[in-house]
């Protein structure tokens, strides 16, 4: 569901309604770049289809309320994030809780989740960053921030993502969660692709408040 067609639908909604809903953990997908420039359909020349519609499916069948749309052209990572934090703030006024708040990337998504990690500054939102950090970034982007409770998750084999220790060292925000987690499927960047368990089950953990990912 598109960004502004669900936050249209809350909105609507009584405000007794909203409060009574409240507990809702929401998520926010941010698809790969991809998929910026190519349709749903299209296959990558290495690693194939999307599956973003099955992606965001398996986040809704464990009850999780997907807010997701695919970005058209080559955004910038950091005005797109200032568009995601207004929607954040619009949730947080609406009274769902910063804990039930998590946003979710996945290559160049990681990236834009980094900025409205950094943006929101909000210790009490949820971040879960796949295959979107390299060492060269504290250099190249220093204005990244990290602030929430955050999850990293890289593949082994992939050259697009690695130990994001050194941003949380460097972030000035204190983390009460951080947690990293290196895949080892000898998929390359292809991983983020589809729906594999291996990381959708602990960004699914994270988004529900499970920080120790047992």
């Amino acid at each position: 569901m598109k960004i502004g067609t669900l936050l249209l639908a809350l909105f609507c909604l009584p405000l007794l309604n909203c409060k009574q809903n409240n507990e809702n953990q929401f998520v926010f997908f941010l698809h790969n770049r991809f998929l910026e420039a190519h349709p749903i359909t299209a296959e990558h020349p290495e690693f194939g289809r999307v599956h973003y519609h099955e992606i965001i499916a398996a986040f809704e069948a464990s009850g999780l309320q997907v807010i997701s749309e695919q970005r058209n052209g080559n955004v910038n990572a950091r005005n797109y994030a200032v568009g995601i934090v207004t929607q954040v703030d619009s949730l947080l006024k609406q009274g769902v809780l910063a804990k039930n708040i998590t946003v979710v990337g996945t290559s160049k998504g990681g990236y834009i989740a980094q900025y409205v990690s950094t943006i929101a500054n909000n210790p009490d939102l949820n971040f879960v960053f796949i295959a979107s950090f390299q060492d060269a970034d504290i250099e190249n982007i220093p204005d990244i921030n990290f602030c929430g409770n955050i999850l990293n998750i890289y593949e082994r084999s992939d050259s697009f993502g690695v130990s994001a220790l050194a941003r949380k060292n460097s972030s000035r925000c204190e983390l009460a969660n951080f947690k990293e987690i290196e895949l080892n499927t000898g998929l390359g960047h292809g991983f983020l692709f589809k729906p594999m368990k291996a990381w959708i089950k602990p960004t699914i953990q994270w988004a529900k408040g499970n920080y120790t990912l047992d």
